[in-house]
């Protein structure tokens, strides 16, 4: 399961971020839309990995979000 973590900035944007894939960030005017945009970033890199032969972890749940 891939945690991602969500913070509201001073200027008011949202950013959610996946620590444990590196370069998964994604900023948002609410909540939501930060973290689609890091479910939707995570997915593609995911893929790519697949994609690539890369060894991915068996995970029954792929994301959990962390206020």
């Amino acid at each position: 399961m891939y945690a991602i973590e969500v913070e509201q900035e001073v200027d008011g944007r949202w950013i959610a971020e996946v620590p444990e894939l590196p370069g998964v960030m994604a900023y948002g005017p609410s909540r939501d839309v930060a973290v689609r945009g890091a479910q939707a970033l995570s997915l593609r890199i995911l893929a790519d990995r697949l994609e690539h032969g890369e060894a991915l972890p068996q995970v029954e749940n792929v994301f959990s979000i962390v206020a």
